[in-house]
């Protein structure tokens, strides 16, 4: 499955990736979070609503800006489910959360959605993906588009997705393993140097 994206120049580095909009497709957008600067935030918003942006998945544990962008965009629907980072298997109430609060949006023409986390490494990219099984993406069709929608997405609950999914969608247990398998294999054959990535990202954030 597949949809047109917007052609755009690509930056290079991990630190220009950190907050550019990564388009997986017409309405599904991965990127980093808002400055720490209001006046830099407050234009980054503004960036994402002449995008089209209509729905923001915010996931960090760390942070929302929930009253930002109902004080200055209350037409945004903005989503906080934020969780930690801390690299094993994400709760089904994380994606629940998210799934249940976006409903129709997820497969609205007219919705355009964007996901963040902190550098839009792991939790962001690994809810993107989670969308995208719902919107009727094969997994491994899914990851391939986000890596190269966001070459720094290492998507690293790509198996929680996955078997969210499965739990909520009629099917059997080989066809998950079957995914699970092929997600497993993916994660091997391109893996991300992510402590470079994180590393150059907090250097030019400081």
């Amino acid at each position: 499955m597949s949809t047109d994206t917007p052609t755009i120049d690509t930056p290079s580095g991990p630190a220009a990736w950190h907050r550019f909009l990564c388009w997986v497709h017409n309405r599904l957008i991965i990127t980093g979070d808002l400055h720490e600067d209001l006046y830099r935030a407050i234009a980054q918003l503004e960036e994402w609503v002449r995008a089209g942006v209509t729905h923001i998945v915010d996931v960090r544990w760390e942070h929302s800006d929930a009253e930002l962008v109902a004080d200055l965009f209350p037409g945004v629907v903005y989503v906080w489910a934020g969780v930690d980072d801390h690299l094993g298997e994400q709760p089904d109430e994380w994606f629940d959360r998210v799934l249940d609060q976006l409903g129709d949006a997820i497969h609205d023409p007219d919705a355009v959605i964007l996901v963040h986390c902190h550098m839009g490494v792991n939790r962001g990219p690994s809810m993107a993906l989670r969308i995208l099984l719902e919107q009727g993406w094969d997994a491994v069709a899914a990851l391939d588009e986000m890596r190269a929608a966001r070459p720094i997405a290492n998507v690293a609950y790509a198996e929680s997705a996955v078997r969210h999914f499965h739990r909520r969608q009629p099917g059997t247990a080989a066809e998950r393993l079957e995914d699970l398998r092929r997600v497993r294999r993916w994660q091997a054959d391109w893996p991300l140097d992510v402590r470079t990535i994180v590393s150059e990202i907090g250097r030019a954030t400081r």
